[in-house]
C-alpha cells in the first residue's frame, strides 16, 4: 500500500478489554496511527493488531443489548425476504451474540463468529456457528458441507478485517448465481463530516469509502450494485454486492460522486480532519475541566470502543470522568481500558447526583435520551463539536 499518514490518536488499549485490578499490568497498548492508500483510497491504519486479541472468549459488546439495533436487524430481515427465494440459504460473517440470525430459520442459517464466548451462545441455541476467523479456507469448508449462499450478511465487521483481498475472496467462493452479499460499517464521508474520530479504533483498521470499496471489490469479481446511507452506529453504509453489475442501483454513482464534491480523493480533505480532530480533544477536556473546577458531578454514560479512542487519546481518567455507567454485564465492576476508570451499573450510578455525563454512546443518544427522560443533568458530546445536550 501507498499509505499516506494523516493522523496519530497516540496511545491506545484493546478497546473491548475490561480489566479487572490484577489485570492492569499486563494490558497491551499500541500506536495508533491512519492513513491514506493513495492506490485504493482506502483510510487504513497503519499498522493491524492482531486479531485474537481482540476477538477472543471474552468479548464484551453484545448488539443484543440495544434496542435500537434489535429492530434495526428485524426490519432489514424482513425486508430481505422479498429478494430472495424462498427458504433461502443465509451466512452471516461475525454473528456477535445472534441479533441478526435469530430472524432466520435455523435449518438454512450458517454463522461465523471468532468470539468463542458467541459462537458457543448461538451453537446452543441451534444456529450452526463456526467458532473461527473469515478466510477462503472457512468459505472452501461452508460450501463444502451446505453449499452456495443466498445471502452472506455482515454488520459492523468487513471494516475489522485486514485482509480484504482475502475477505472478498472468499465471498466470491460462498455467493449462489444471482446471489447478494449485503454488509455495513461505518461511513468515512459521514466520519469527516461529523469529526467522530472515535469510529477509528483496534478493532476498525479500515473506515470505508465507497470508491475505495468499488475498488477492491472489483478485483474479485463483485460489483456494488446499491448503497444505502444509515444512521446505524453514528453513520454507515448498506453495500450490496452481487457477481454481476446489470442490477446496478443509481444509489452507487450518487454516493461515488458525493465523495467526490466532499474531496475524500484529496489528502488535504484528511489534513483538515486532523485539526478538526485536535481541536475536538482541546475543547472536550477544556469542558470537563470547567465542569470539575465548579464542583460539578461529571460521569459516562456507557463504557463503549468510541469512548476508550476518546478518553485514551484524550488523557482522560478519574479526576476528569468519576466513573461510568453501562447496562452490559460483561464489561460492569470491571475498569476501563487504558485509563481505568470504574465501571458501575447504571442503576448505582445514574442518578440524581449526577449534573453531567458524557455521552460515550453518542450513535444511540436518541434511544439513550428516551430512556432517561427524568435525567435532570446535561449530557455531553463531542460529535460533531463538544457541546451540551
Amino acid at each position: 500500500m501507498n499509505k499516506y499518514k494523516f493522523l496519530d490518536l497516540g496511545r491506545q488499549p484493546i478497546a473491548n478489554r475490561f480489566l479487572n485490578e490484577d489485570s492492569i499490568d499486563d494490558e497491551f497498548f499500541y500506536n495508533l496511527e491512519v492513513g491514506l492508500d493513495k492506490d485504493s483510497m482506502l483510510v487504513t491504519q497503519m499498522n493491524y493488531v492482531d486479531a485474537p486479541l481482540m476477538f477472543n472468549d471474552d468479548y464484551a459488546y453484545r448488539g443484543s443489548m440495544s434496542k435500537t439495533m434489535v429492530d434495526h436487524f428485524h426490519d432489514f430481515s424482513l425486508s430481505m425476504r422479498m429478494f430472495l427465494p424462498y427458504q433461502p440459504k443465509v451466512l452471516e460473517i461475525g454473528s456477535n451474540d445472534g441479533v441478526f440470525i435469530k430472524n432466520w430459520d435455523k435449518s438454512h442459517t450458517v454463522a461465523v463468529e471468532p468470539c468463542g464466548n458467541f459462537a458457543k451462545e448461538t451453537n446452543e441455541l441451534g444456529y450452526k456457528t463456526y467458532n473461527a476467523f473469515w478466510t477462503t479456507e472457512l468459505a472452501q469448508q461452508i460450501v463444502e458441507e451446505y453449499g452456495k449462499m443466498d445471502l452472506i450478511f455482515a454488520a459492523n465487521c468487513i471494516c475489522h478485517i485486514p485482509d480484504l483481498d482475502d475477505t472478498f475472496s472468499a465471498v466470491s467462493e460462498t455467493l449462489s448465481d444471482g446471489g447478494v452479499f449485503v454488509f455495513e460499517d461505518p461511513s468515512l464521508a459521514q466520519m469527516i463530516s461529523l469529526n467522530s474520530y472515535d469510529q477509528i479504533y483496534d478493532e476498525h483498521p479500515h473506515i470505508f469509502s465507497v470508491t475505495a470499496l468499488q475498488n477492491i471489490l472489483i478485483k474479485h469479481g463483485l460489483h456494488i450494485v446499491k448503497v444505502e446511507n444509515t444512521s446505524v452506529h453514528g453513520g454507515s453504509n448498506r453495500v450490496w454486492v452481487q457477481s454481476t453489475n446489470t442490477n446496478k442501483d443509481h444509489t452507487v454513482s450518487d454516493n461515488l460522486d458525493m465523495e467526490k464534491v466532499v474531496g475524500l480523493q484529496d489528502p488535504s480533505t484528511y489534513d483538515r480532519f486532523a485539526e478538526s480532530v485536535a481541536k475536538s480533544k482541546s475543547d472536550l477536556v477544556n469542558i470537563l475541566t470547567r465542569c470539575k473546577d465548579i464542583g460539578k458531578k461529571v460521569i459516562s454514560y456507557g463504557a463503549t470502543s468510541k469512548s476508550t479512542t476518546v478518553f485514551n487519546y484524550c488523557n482522560i481518567d478519574t479526576n476528569l470522568v468519576e466513573y461510568i455507567t453501562d447496562t452490559t454485564p460483561e464489561k460492569q465492576n470491571k475498569l476501563s481500558p487504558g485509563m481505568h476508570i470504574p465501571i458501575i451499573t447504571p442503576e448505582e450510578g445514574f442518578n440524581d447526583s449526577v449534573d453531567f455525563a458524557y455521552l460515550g454512546a453518542w450513535n444511540f443518544a436518541e434511544e439513550i435520551k428516551k430512556k432517561e427522560s427524568s435525567f435532570t443533568g446535561k449530557f455531553i458530546t463531542h460529535v460533531p463539536t463538544v457541546r451540551l445536550l
